[in-house]
């Protein structure tokens, strides 16, 4: 049986899994020849990764290899910010990593003086939330909300239906219409893309509801061009006709769905033209698509996490997931509603992180990372953050309100280690950083949230350098620090890779049967024990506290919310902050250029080329600000601006503006990004961030 000391094979063909933070999850065929990666491909034998990758991980072994790869740890030899490292031992470094954090820990402070920070740099399970979160549990650090992508969606998701667990995507070819609603799916699920055209070839219609004509909607038979953050009320309306017109599945809603009789007053309130008013559709296009809706057989709707990126956003997600339920679409495959699938997995996480060992400490939200560094109670109460250990994250680009996030960076007794493949803008500001391995160095194992195959990835080559795994730069903090802290002497922390991917696959789950270590070893992924296509909730079973889909919702009246579906507006929209919209009167969607994700793969030459900070406007707002295609811009708001190049086109709503992201800062013009606009406010639900709720001006930027 393989362990962790056996060495990657010097040729053959390794099978992996891409790591990064989409819902594909592709199967990964690597190529190694005298112990050197030289091809990666999509698996052809993996139903859903059929054999081909996106053009961001087509290019995977250049980032492996890139000639600026942090091969070594260094230590700051400069002033904070500059950039300026010289190389030492890990010996050296995991020894003032362990004293600095010791120190901390030991001190009037206590341990909650330090903050993890992490996120989605990697999806595996053991890299990304394993040895780590055992290390800070037993430490007693601060505990860290990992809101900044997809929580408020989750919530809504778990209010209306009990998890985020929606319509498998592999049913999506017996569809007869698909809403692609807020999702650009040929750049942010790519792999998803061919089940439409499926879907197409047999007769459906495709929808795609957006403020932008990306390149998904480019491909569709209609463009919905609706105002940023007023998806609910279109949801809303659509329900009005459903109900008006007679198109509810009756037998289902009796059946299978609770609070029907209190939600119809609420729909009475929302005709289409009320609808339209809000949502810039004329009334008639969104009674046309509730029609088509409601006569479908199978309707399909694809959510993604940037329509609940707005204040109301988890209420946002929960009106649209009441849509399925209403017209009876979970019954049959190709009907229902996806934001991910990601609660399908059955994962044993407790074992794998052990929360347990935490005793009780505070809660930090990662998007208020600029407040927690800023000030003396981190924003919640308690210590001032004195220690900051960021691994699978680059919060000096990603974290909203960035000025204020490099503020406390700045910060001289602040104690920052940064775990890297790169010297990205947040390691710059580090005091140390340590070179990490990527997907090709190291074991890990995978759920996927686009559809229901866990995926194993093993290691292709040996890590470059002195790279080393995350899990296993944990594993040598806590053997230091448990000389002290005896909590961190608990034999669970000499756990290796392999030990903890079968703690993670022990969780005795009807769904994970035969999803065993040996068959992931054969055959590099699994599909979950459910039938395909699945339909998790063709006859109920929703798991809510009723069993049933709840468009009425206990919980959220027992949060102090609307418990039925509402419209929750944007907070920096015309009619809800006129005065700030006087002086910012556009709408700024920020979303991750085609050929980056999120700040990754920003760094790759062949993926930057030709490529700039660019902001899109319709031509009318062009016109009316005297601006050109091509022309210098700067875009601004009372908490930063950056600097961009104009686009014009009609393929946007007038009102808005985007301005594809996230550029490293060290890599643009100015040294600035989009989220030097963007605020530290929270949704509705979940806490998540309202990167698209953010209102700007475009002006030229001059000489």
């Amino acid at each position: 049986m393989p362990t962790l000391l056996d060495s990657p094979p010097a040729d053959g063909v390794v099978r992996g899994a891409c790591p990064h933070d989409c819902p594909d999850t592709c199967a990964t065929l690597v190529t190694v020849e005298g112990g050197r990666a030289v091809r990666m491909a999509g698996d052809p034998a993996h139903p859903f990764t059929a054999g081909f990758l996106c053009a961001k991980v087509n290019r995977y072994l250049e980032r492996t290899y890139h000639p600026e790869r942090l091969l070594h740890p260094m230590r700051r030899v400069g002033p904070k910010g500059s950039g300026r490292f010289a190389r030492v031992s890990w010996d050296e470094a995991l020894d003032e990593v362990a004293d600095r954090l010791g120190t901390i820990a030991a001190s009037a402070h206590g341990p909650q003086a330090i903050l993890p920070y992490s996120y989605a740099g990697t999806m595996g399970l053991v890299q990304g939330g394993s040895m780590d979160r055992r290390f800070f549990h037993a430490l007693g650090a601060s505990q860290l909300a990992r809101t900044i992508c997809a929580e408020a969606g989750t919530v809504g998701m778990r209010m209306t239906v009990g998890a985020n667990l929606g319509a498998d995507g592999e049913g999506l070819p017996q569809s007869d219409l698909v809403l692609l609603w807020g999702t650009n799916t040929l750049t942010s699920n790519p792999h998803l893309w061919p089940f439409v055209l499926r879907a197409r070839a047999n007769g459906a219609r495709i929808i795609a509801i957006d403020p932008i004509r990306t390149r998904t909607a480019e491909q569709c038979d209609q463009w919905l061009a609706i105002r940023p953050g007023t998806d609910a009320a279109l949801a809303l309306a659509m329900m009005h006709v459903l109900v008006a017109e007679q198109l509810v599945d009756t037998d289902y809603v009796a059946r299978y769905t609770l609070g029907y009789d209190e939600l119809r007053p609420r729909l009475e309130e929302w005709p289409p033209e009320r609808a339209g008013a809000v949502t810039g559709l004329p009334a008639e296009a969104i009674r046309t698509l509730a029609r088509q809706y409601g006569a479908a057989r199978a309707a399909f709707i694809r959510i993604n996490y940037g329509l609940q990126r707005h204040a109301g956003g988890g209420m946002a997600v929960r009106t649209i997931a009441c849509l399925p339920a209403l017209a009876g679409h979970w019954r049959r495959p190709g009907g229902g509603v996806q934001l991910s699938t990601s609660a399908a997995f059955r994962f044993d996480t407790a074992a794998l992180q052990r929360p347990d060992l935490s005793p009780p400490v505070r809660t930090i939200n990662m998007i208020r990372l600029g407040d927690a560094l800023t000030r003396p109670d981190a924003g919640v109460g308690g210590p001032p953050v004195q220690a900051l250990v960021v691994y699978n994250s680059n919060p000096a680009s990603v974290a909203p309100e960035r000025g204020t996030v490099r503020q406390g960076l700045a910060r001289e007794d602040l104690f920052t280690v940064v775990l890297e493949h790169f010297q990205t803008d947040t390691a710059d500001w580090a005091d140390l950083v340590l070179p990490a391995t990527t997907q090709l160095e190291h074991w890990d194992v995978h759920l996927a949230y686009g559809h229901l195959y866990a995926t194993l990835n093993r290691p292709a080559i040996a890590p470059l350098g002195e790279a080393r795994p995350n899990s296993e730069i944990f594993r040598l903090l806590a053997a230091r620090m448990g000389r002290t802290i005896p909590r961190l002497a608990d034999p669970i922390f000499a756990d290796d890779d392999v030990t903890l991917i079968r703690q993670a696959l022990r969780s005795g789950h009807p769904r994970m049967a035969g999803v065993t270590f040996e068959r992931l070893l054969a055959d590099g992924w699994a599909r979950l024990d459910v039938p395909r296509p699945y339909l998790p909730y063709a006859e109920g079973g929703f798991p809510t506290p009723s069993g049933r889909c709840e468009l009425w919702s206990g919980r959220l009246e027992q949060m102090g919310l609307d418990p039925l579906p509402t419209y929750t507006p944007p907070y920096e929209l015309p009619e809800t902050a006129p005065d700030l919209a006087a002086r910012y009167p556009l709408v700024l969607i920020s979303s991750p250029r085609h050929q980056f994700l999120n700040s990754t793969f920003v760094n790759i030459a062949s993926l930057r080329r030709g490529a700039e900070p660019e902001c899109l406007l319709h031509p009318a707002d062009a016109e009316r600000r005297g601006i050109a295609v091509g022309d210098r811009v700067l875009v601004h708001n009372d908490r930063g601006a950056f600097a961009a190049v104009a686009r014009v086109s009609e393929g946007i709503r007038e009102g808005v503006a985007w301005a594809p992201s996230i550029w490293w800062g060290r890599l643009a013009p100015d040294g600035r990004n989009a989220n030097d606009t963007t605020s530290q406010r929270e949704t509705d639900l979940g806490g998540g961030p309202v990167f698209y709720d953010n209102l700007v001006e475009v002006s030229p930027a001059g000489d």
